[in-house]
């Protein structure tokens, strides 16, 4: 089970993350999040970073050559897709770096319409809410998720938290879970006491499945 702590704002946060056990970092280039940070700032952070962890650049809706520009600038290892971009950029960017493209689960929702989407590395099902393109809070029935798998790598977000946290891996038994708000003590800053406590809550569920 990979763990990808999302809105990574600073080197104390990112440094924390790691130390509990984060697999992936997530760092959000889209203007209109509480949790932007700049190219600049994450390429100082990513430089920080220990072998095996790895660097996700999110996006929304942004021309290609913008996000290959932020992603060779920062350092990237994967790019994040949360807007409405085609099969056709996400096959473009894969050349590049690994692409997961965010599949924002509304309903009436059909696991078959993800599958115009094989072509990422992988797949990160995220609770809808109208306004917001990640950090939504909102969950999704993640029997959803374990149905996915049949497309893809399965990333499960949207309300994730330590309280739940092993409920989505026992039902979704996915590739990874994906927390952002769940382990915040406000947007773009997180809680140290919840980081330890969504780490311990994975491993628990991880026992369990064995």
């Amino acid at each position: 089970m990979r763990v990808k702590i999302c809105g990574i704002t600073n080197w104390t946060d990112a440094r924390r993350a790691i130390h509990n056990g984060a697999d992936f970092l997530g760092f959000n280039f889209y203007p209109g999040s509480p949790r932007y940070i700049t190219p600049a700032k994450a390429r100082g952070i990513v430089k920080r970073l220990p072998k095996g962890v790895a660097a996700v650049g999110v996006f929304v809706n942004e021309p290609e050559e913008r996000v290959l520009d932020v992603a060779r600038s920062v350092g990237l290892d994967y790019l994040q897709l949360h807007g409405d971009e085609t099969p056709e950029m996400i096959a473009h960017l894969q050349r590049e770096l690994p692409v997961i493209k965010a599949v924002r689960v509304k309903r009436p929702f059909r696991t078959a319409q993800i599958s115009r989407y094989r072509r990422a590395s992988a797949l990160l099902l995220d609770g809808f809410d109208r306004k917001l393109r990640g950090g939504t809070g909102t969950t999704f029935d993640w029997k959803l998720a374990r149905r996915a798998k049949q497309y893809g790598r399965i990333f499960v977000a949207g309300g994730l938290a330590p309280e739940n946290v092993g409920e989505a891996i026992r039902v979704a038994q996915p590739y990874a879970v994906d927390v952002s708000s769940g382990v915040e003590a406000k947007p773009g800053k997180k809680n140290p006491a919840r980081l330890k406590a969504f780490a311990r809550a994975v491993q628990e569920a991880q026992r369990n499945r064995l």
